[in-house]
């Protein structure tokens, strides 16, 4: 009896003290930068290895107050994103150049994620595509018997 009774007052208790917690919530700040992306996607289809792995991300600050971009962190060491650090001014353009290790072969799909004090923290940006090995020559190697030859008699 004592136990239920004890067990009981506990229940009350952290009852009390969750209905009794105020949530405070922050106001949206209506003057906050809005990060928007001409495209958020960019598949290279089939390249050759070695080939051109370079693609260009546009973004506008469509906010009131600057856009500063805190961090762009790509999902893997092979691709290499790289932005400004200068505050973007509200109607400006600027771009985040991102650069794929075509070197591997074989699909890709890799993600840069960006992160800013836009009202939208966390925008992820995605690249995919197939790096597929170089062609080879189509010039055959000479493989001419010198001694064969009609030019050497």
């Amino acid at each position: 009896m004592k136990k239920i009774l004890f067990s009981l007052a506990l229940l009350v208790t952290f009852g009390w003290n969750a209905m009794s917690q105020e949530t405070t919530l922050t106001p949206a700040n209506p003057n906050a930068p809005v990060i928007s992306f001409e495209q958020s996607e960019h598949d290279y289809g089939t390249i050759y290895q070695n080939g051109d792995g370079n693609y260009t991300f546009v973004y506008s600050n469509n906010g009131k107050e600057p856009l500063i971009l805190s961090r762009v962190k790509s999902s893997c060491g092979c691709t290499i994103p790289k932005w400004s650090r200068t505050p973007l001014m509200p109607g400006q353009t600027d771009s985040i150049n991102v650069q794929y290790d075509t070197k591997r072969l074989g699909s890709f799909n890799k993600t840069i994620t960006v992160t800013s004090n836009a009202t939208v923290t966390d925008v992820v940006l995605k690249i995919k595509g197939q790096v597929i090995p170089e062609p080879t020559s189509a010039i055959p190697a000479n493989n001419v018997d010198s001694e064969m030859s009609p030019i050497n008699k």
